[in-house]
């Protein structure tokens, strides 16, 4: 599915700053509502497995290995889709990911505080590596939507070369990639009031946010099919 500009819409900017809010929004939900932990990047997970091994605290070792499996099978998950869909099992990889992602966390709306926080905590890790690894492509360069450190870099370097080489779509570049970062830095300020005012159902803002993109693409699909329909 392409935009009017050529664009594929699952790799357009405007989904991209949607998904980014969500990406901000869940790390904010679980860090002050879940137990004091960032669920969407992994590296702090394995940092501290290497630790609790190295002091053979092997409880705490097992708590910090589950959010890691969640991401792995998040990302065999969102391959698998991707395959249902080239194969014709399915209609829209990007409906099927995006879907997946709006039932999961609406159901973690209805989790309570009184159960175990790495219940939640494992379940947000796997719709993040779902989500980061579904939507991985920002116009025609990779981005995440999860996650800020590759972005940051990215923008860094295009900002260097357009200043640098008077290069204009460097420029352009950059500016894509510090909007994305803005507005995971919006998603985590609006996560951090919401979680503070509604503790556990606030996570159902992403839901809303995600049904806005999964409209985006519904829609762009339609207007395919009309096309189609009128050429033939």
């Amino acid at each position: 599915m392409k935009t009017k500009s050529g664009i594929r819409i699952e790799e357009s900017l405007g989904l991209a700053l949607l998904l980014a809010v969500v990406g901000g929004f869940l790390d904010a939900y679980t860090y002050i509502g879940r137990g004091g932990v960032f669920a969407n990047a992994q590296t702090g997970n394995i940092v501290l497995l290497g630790i609790y091994a190295s002091k053979g605290e092997w409880q705490q070792a097992v708590r910090v290995i589950l959010p890691i499996a969640a991401f792995i099978i998040g990302v065999l998950a969102s391959e698998l889709i991707k395959n249902l869909d080239t194969r014709g099992k399915i209609r829209g990889w990007a409906e099927g990911v995006l879907l997946l992602e709006i039932l999961v966390l609406f159901v973690v709306g209805f989790i309570p505080q009184t159960v175990p926080n790495i219940v939640v905590t494992v379940t947000i890790s796997f719709i993040a590596s779902v989500q980061v690894s579904s939507f991985r492509k920002l116009v025609d360069s990779p981005y995440s939507s999860t996650m800020c450190t590759g972005n940051l870099r990215y923008a860094s370097r295009a900002m260097f070369l357009s200043v640098t080489q008077h290069d204009a779509a460097e420029g352009r570049k950059a500016g894509r990639y510090f909007l994305v970062i803005t507005m995971f830095l919006t998603g985590a300020v609006a996560g951090g009031i919401l979680t503070d005012l509604f503790p556990v159902r606030s996570v159902w803002a992403t839901v809303l946010i995600l049904a806005i993109c999964l409209i985006l693409l519904a829609a762009e699909r339609r207007v395919k099919v009309e096309k189609k329909d009128i050429r033939t």
